[in-house]
């Protein structure tokens, strides 16, 4: 089998893994999957099982392709070492993952290199080399879901620092006298605005009577409340909720703000199930970087949706895969 051109993608999470075989084109800004799959991420015990079905996985789709992946990424949700190719801690799968060799043991299955990510620095190279940030220099971009995620490209290279764990944008204190965090801290943006976080704000709404239209689309059901009930709800008219998306849009701007002192980028992307909520949320980040950056103009900062969607970790650690395959 020839190595060359072709590359392999694992997006890791705990609902679900995305496993893809493709090409990549930095120049041209693209990529083109030839064969993917996607495999159930729960009901594994512990690690092994995990990785041994993975590497089934791939194998599959590299016969299916009839050629070998040059080297295969892998973006991990958590803390990984990506020199030593081992994952440190990863909260949400099983075991979490502790000091796992996965480059070795994965590539040792494959017979071809492995390079590990975290998963939201893997989105951010993705948007950048695919995606919103295609033809930009510096940009940042916030993973607003479950959790707040982050990443920045200073200068055309994705900034990961000693521990590779640069760009936690998330875990910007916003309010130090907010609500307690999952990481120890109080305030962080990912404690105040996360799609949790904002659904909780809908419920104490709900239950204080002040939001009839969210109690009505809900059907009295706090599990319904959440970003998406809560932006139908404040474009029908529920001005309480209109508020509150507006003061959590806020505290996301002050975030972003903080980014553009930092680094000036020419673009902020938003992401993530919680970026759904439209122009109450852009709008907002938006109007909060003008009026709170003051020592330079931000005209030239754009704030803008991810383009790729789902795919935009597994289009980032392709691209990983490609330029960690160069450099050796």
């Amino acid at each position: 089998m020839t190595t060359e051109g072709l590359y392999g993608a694992v997006d890791l999470g705990g609902s679900h893994i995305g496993l893809a075989l493709g090409f990549v084109d930095v120049d041209a800004g693209s990529y083109r999957l030839v064969a993917r799959r996607n495999l159930e991420g729960g009901g594994y015990d512990g690690w092994e099982p995990m990785l041994d079905r993975i590497a089934e996985g791939l194998l599959e789709l590299q016969r299916e392709v009839g050629r070998r992946p040059a080297a295969v990424g892998v973006g991990c949700p958590g803390w990984v070492d990506l020199e030593a190719g081992v994952t440190r801690f990863l909260p949400n799968l099983p075991g979490q993952w502790r000091d796992v060799p996965v480059a070795r043991l994965l590539g040792a299955h494959l017979e071809t290199p492995v390079r590990l990510l975290n998963d939201v620095r893997a989105a951010t190279l993705g948007e950048f080399r695919f995606g919103a940030g295609r033809g930009v220099s510096t940009m940042a971009l916030f993973a607003l879901g479950t959790g707040i995620g982050g990443g920045v490209v200073v200068e055309g290279r994705l900034r990961l620092g000693p521990l590779g764990s640069a760009g936690e944008l998330g875990h910007q204190i916003v309010d130090p006298t907010g609500p307690l965090c999952g990481c120890g801290n109080r305030g962080c943006l990912e404690a105040v605005a996360s799609g949790p976080a904002i659904g909780a704000s809908g419920v104490r709404l709900l239950r204080s009577g002040q939001a009839p239209i969210l109690q009505k689309i809900a059907g009295g059901d706090t599990e319904k409340v959440n970003p998406e009930t809560m932006g139908e709800a404040a474009r029908a008219g529920d001005e309480s909720v209109a508020q509150e998306l507006e003061r959590i849009a806020g505290l996301v701007g002050i975030a972003a703000a903080n980014v553009v002192v930092t680094l000036h980028p020419e673009l902020i992307v938003l992401g993530g199930g919680v970026a759904g909520l439209g122009d109450v949320l852009f709008d907002g980040v938006k109007q909060t970087i003008a009026e709170r950056v003051r020592v330079f103009p931000t005209d030239d900062v754009r704030v803008e949706p991810a383009a790729l969607g789902t795919d935009a970790g597994l289009a980032g650690v392709l691209a990983w895969a490609m330029t960690s395959s160069r450099q050796r």
